[in-house]
């Protein structure tokens, strides 16, 4: 699955597009190295988005194409906020 969809299927950005300007503009990295929205997000990948002056860092779980609002945080694990 593509990174910018997967930001948007776990609910972590509200919108596809958003998600994909932050991916644009070097905010998203994956495992270490800067990630476009093109990405294959895979099991176990570490994710680091920052938000202004905030980072919040998380683990995939699970890669899903659809999720019910209630389990969307059931794809990843928060690290660090």
């Amino acid at each position: 699955m593509r990174l910018d969809k997967f930001l948007k299927v776990s609910r972590i950005i509200k919108r596809r597009t958003v998600a994909n300007e932050a991916c644009d503009s070097d905010h998203v990295t994956v495992n270490g190295r800067r990630a476009k929205a093109s990405y294959d997000i895979k099991k176990d990948d570490l994710v680091e988005i920052k938000f202004g002056d905030k980072v919040l860092r998380f683990r995939v779980l699970e890669v899903k194409e659809q999720v019910r609002k209630e389990e969307a945080d059931s794809l990843y694990e928060i690290i660090t906020e």
